[in-house]
């Protein structure tokens, strides 16, 4: 599979898409000078204990006070907030842990008024940027994040990912690491470091160190609250996560951020730098790459999928709700289960596009299409599942429940992307209103024509559309009809017709007679 990574930097934000085989797959959107991301780090204070939900609430700066769990202090919260108070007052000009003593642990079933008080300064890391209504969630238990490793201040433990499966290896991996890690800072080895040579690994914990120093020189100087330092930027977060041997090109539209990714790319992997380049086409980036058109057909209420078939996606507040639909895919009903089990697997494809491309999370629940053979819903679930497992977000799938519903958790780390896919027309009287992106309409009659043509249906077939878009589909020597003729072996009449809205249309038969209102005909000896 081949991914491209298109970024297309704005006066107000960057966006950043992510294809796969050309389809779009991601979609980030990062505001300049954006606040409260993943990462950051706040020195903020105290403000509320609520002792019955075991938490406290953080004044970080936000509108909305970050809540902190107690088991998001971590267990070495006391060596922190011991560190923190040293760099406040001024007490040493040393950043290094060297000759720092380490706390003891908290007790992990404490209290939350146990460890902290009210308008105490405390460091804090965030771990969900606000969303609706809800401030930050905010940990401190700090941890800065690198190519191959992640550095834990506070800590001894060197953990190995356990997608690491040879013995041997995440032995080589713990001697190595211990040998070159920092005194007092615990090390998590990704998945991405097995096989790396000493010389990389050791590169990625400098770097990471050096950024530690960055945050902690400030401290003596920083009000509360206010920001101390900030997670590198998504487009250099995803490059760090995701980049992998199967990305052959990274296109970019700025050539400040061009640059800066580049020497980014070098330092993390040198032999990607010429992957990267720079867009100078007079067509926006995400028009020339057709992500404008995707994002369209991919966020609105209906998806709808090749073979006809959609899906209606539904947000409230406490949960999404998706429901999976044949639409126009050919229903024989002596296969319906077969039928049903076809629409279902491509649905459940779509639906873990969906999960990442929206980044939609808490819970979900997806209506399937009915089905009654148990290993059909088997079938199902596993290839659900197989859908998912690229999915970088912890999620949980639960096997469908009696009434046919699967039910998924998901986290969100970052706000859903909620794009307004609607297009506002005049109308006759004056108004406006809001309708389907009309940008789609090509791409839904041809799936209406594909539908039309598999029920082989006998005679001439013609589209009734609006004038407007019999206009454009007539244009040039016929190449649509002409399209639809090679492709599916039946000719398709257009006529326009004045009493028709510009995104309605339908087909009609020989005898002028819509199709979808014909009476079928009679069998023999019936």
């Amino acid at each position: 599979m081949s991914k491209e990574l298109v970024i297309n930097v704005t006066s107000s934000e960057v966006k950043i898409a992510l294809l796969e085989n050309k389809r779009l797959s991601e979609l980030h959107a990062e505001q300049h000078e954006s606040k409260f991301s993943v990462g950051d780090y706040y020195l903020g204070r105290v403000k509320k204990l609520t002792t019955g939900l075991n938490a406290a609430f953080i004044e970080v700066g936000y509108e909305k006070d970050a809540f902190l769990h107690y088991f998001d202090l971590g267990p070495q919260v006391k060596s922190l907030h011991k560190y923190t108070e040293r760099q406040l007052k001024g007490k040493t000009n040393d950043v290094s842990l060297n000759d720092f003593k380490l706390e003891s642990d908290i007790n992990k079933g404490g209290k939350i008024d146990e460890v902290l008080k009210p308008n105490q300064t405390i460091l804090v890391q965030v771990t969900k940027e606000p969303i609706s209504t809800k401030g930050p969630r905010i940990s401190s238990e700090l941890s800065l994040a690198g190519r191959y490793l992640v550095l834990v201040p506070f800590s001894n433990k060197i953990s190995v990912s356990q997608k690491i499966r040879s013995r041997k290896e995440r032995e080589r991996l713990r001697t190595l690491i211990m040998s070159i890690k920092p005194k007092n800072f615990g090390v998590i080895i990704r998945t991405i470091a097995e096989e790396k040579k000493v010389a990389e690994l050791n590169q990625d914990m400098t770097d990471l160190y050096s950024r530690w120093e960055e945050m902690a020189k400030p401290l003596k100087k920083a009000e509360v609250p206010s920001r101390v330092m900030s997670e590198v930027s998504r487009s250099e977060a995803i490059l760090r996560d995701m980049l992998n041997p199967s990305f052959n090109k990274i296109y970019i539209n700025d050539e400040k951020l061009f640059y800066e990714l580049r020497e980014y790319l070098e330092t993390i992997a040198p032999d990607k730098k010429d992957i990267i380049s720079l867009y100078k086409g007079k067509i926006p980036v995400f028009d020339f790459f057709g992500i404008e058109k995707q994002i369209k057909a991919s966020f609105g209420r209906h998806v709808t999928m090749p073979s006809g078939s959609y899906l209606v996606i539904e947000h409230t507040e406490a949960l999404h709700v998706v429901d999976v639909n044949s639409g126009n895919t050919s229903k024989d009903i002596k296969n319906q289960e077969e039928n049903a089990l076809k629409v279902n697997l491509e649905a459940a494809e779509e639906i873990a596009r969906q999960l990442k491309l929206r980044d939609m999370g808490g819970i979900i629940v997806v209506d399937f299409i009915d089905m009654h053979k148990s290993e059909n819903k088997k079938q199902l679930l596993n290839a659900f599942r197989d859908c998912m497992k690229d999915d970088r977000a912890k999620h949980h799938i639960l096997p469908p429940s009696k009434f046919g519903l699967v039910q998924i958790t998901r986290q969100r780390v970052r706000p859903e992307m909620d794009i307004n896919t609607m297009e506002v027309l005049p109308s006759g009287d004056g108004k406006s209103k809001e309708v389907e992106a009309t940008i789609l309409m090509v791409d839904k009659v041809e799936a209406a024509v594909a539908a039309v043509s598999q029920k082989k249906i006998s005679g001439k077939v013609t589209l009734v559309c609006h004038p407007f878009l019999e206009a454009y589909l007539s244009k040039g020597f016929k190449k649509f009809q002409r399209k639809w003729y090679s492709k599916h072996n039946k000719w398709i009449g257009i006529r326009a017709s004045y009493s028709l809205p510009l995104i309605q249309f339908h087909f009609e038969d020989a005898n002028n007679v819509p199709l979808d209102t014909r009476k079928p005909k009679k069998k023999e000896g019936k």
